[in-house]
């Protein structure tokens, strides 16, 4: 199984590069993301490779970290998952992204991938919540400002600022985060106001 790939890019197509390593020509199919970070035809590139046996085929995968490729492998765990809908899905969401979507079970933000309709984001957002820790940094206060009903426990200051944030078009999952991230940077005491400040910047940043 090849695990790694280092060589240079010779050409480009719509999903796929073919990286020439010494003089072999790999097709490494990739997501749009990971097209559009790698380097032009030409210049040295090393992608984490997963590799697919099929009975008509053998197909690779290329991916610019071990965690994008991690998370392609925990994608097709789902049912309804292929390798066509998990590159869909790496092509909108980094992996940061898509473990911080699982984990505030932001099902909206899933579903923006081609190929995924509502049923399949729950279904996915729903299997993987218990796995998305293993892969990616998120923090425990966020997740506990996820839910509408998390929200309503949460003291008023916090609850304020995350409406506030909604309020100037920010999506819920994203506010929450924010105002996490600010609580825990300023102290359960902080205000509304301050939380709204620290919020934006961390929105903004």
């Amino acid at each position: 199984m090849i695990g790694k790939l280092k060589g240079v890019i010779d050409s480009y197509a719509e999903d796929f590069i073919i990286l020439d390593v010494h003089g072999v020509g790999y097709v490494v199919q990739c997501s749009a993301r990971t097209l559009q970070k790698l380097p032009r035809p030409g210049e040295a590139a090393t992608l984490a490779i997963e590799t697919q046996v099929r009975e008509d085929a053998i197909r690779l995968f290329g991916f610019l970290s071990d965690a994008e490729r991690d998370w392609f492998r925990l994608l097709q765990s789902v049912q309804g998952v292929g390798a066509k809908v998990a590159l869909a899905i790496l092509s909108i969401l980094a992996p940061s992204e898509l473990a911080s979507a699982i984990a505030l079970q932001d099902k909206v933000a899933v579903s923006r991938a081609q190929g995924v309709g509502p049923k399949l984001a729950a279904r996915i957002v729903a299997e993987l919540k218990d796995k998305a820790p293993a892969f990616g940094s998120v923090d425990p206060a966020v997740v506990r400002l996820a839910g509408e009903d998390d929200v309503k426990s949460a003291p008023k200051p916090v609850q304020d600022a995350i409406s506030a944030l909604v309020n100037l078009g920010y999506g819920r999952p994203q506010a929450s985060a924010a105002v996490a991230a600010s609580l825990k940077a300023l102290g359960e005491a902080a205000e509304t106001s301050a939380l709204i400040r620290r919020g934006l910047k961390e929105l903004a940043g």
